[in-house]
């Protein structure tokens, strides 16, 4: 089914950027098969973020197995300029793609290109931008991410001050366009993000640094029943 024609509901998904490398395959298909429908993919480009991170060529190797399980690849783009890289992520099999209110200056220019490629959209925010601003940008996007580290590393604490920041874009937003939190989301914390008003939750080493991926991603799906 094409992205675009998804209803969200309430998601846990996994962030391939703590995944072991040489096991990618391997382990998305773990997942799929416990019950993950969407798989959260990092790149980052040196500029915007420290790290260089996956790309399209990785991307193009695990598209096929996880649209054949009934998955999508929800790719972060942690770029400047994103829209440069909007097509070869497009043709390596990504179904949609997130880019950063600030680095950004036309942001609904930005979310035209991602349509034209027949790509959902969502903006990021970092901790310092306020819920005010991202969602005075948001009006063209499917979905916001409200970030709860500083964008850039996996296995970062979460912020605890990202609580309030959710349950105040939940009440700016309403109840129609979905919050995503990405960042430090763990079994202690999941429960309160999500009653904080998040439905999309990301979580990469809270699952990936278990030698028992099933029981990691089912333990936090249980904290959201």
């Amino acid at each position: 089914m094409p992205w675009k024609d998804w209803i969200r509901t309430v998601e846990i998904e996994p962030s391939l950027y703590a995944a072991d490398l040489s096991q990618l395959g391997e382990q998305c298909e773990v997942l799929l098969r416990t019950g993950a429908r969407i798989l959260h993919f990092d790149v980052g480009d040196g500029h915007f973020v420290p790290p260089i991170t996956m790309g399209p060529i990785v991307l193009a190797s695990i598209a096929p197995l996880v649209h054949r399980l009934g998955g999508v690849l929800d790719c972060h783009l942690m770029v400047e300029e994103p829209q440069r890289h909007f097509e070869a992520i497009a043709e390596a099999g990504g179904d949609s793609v997130t880019v950063h209110y600030e680095a950004c200056p036309d942001l609904p220019a930005v979310a035209r290109a991602a349509r034209e490629q027949e790509l959902q959209v969502g903006l990021a925010f970092k901790p310092e931008t306020s819920p005010e601003a991202a969602v005075a940008a948001s009006q063209p996007f499917d979905f916001v991410l409200c970030m709860s580290i500083e964008p850039g590393y996996s296995g970062q604490p979460f912020m605890p001050e990202a609580l309030p920041r959710i349950r105040r874009l939940r009440e700016l937003l309403g109840d129609v366009v979905p919050i995503q939190v990405d960042g430090g989301i763990d079994q202690e914390n999941v429960r309160g993000v999500y009653e904080a008003g998040a439905t999309l939750l990301v979580a990469g080493t809270a699952i990936f640094e278990r030698e028992d991926l099933p029981r990691a991603y089912r333990r936090l799906v249980r904290q959201l029943a």
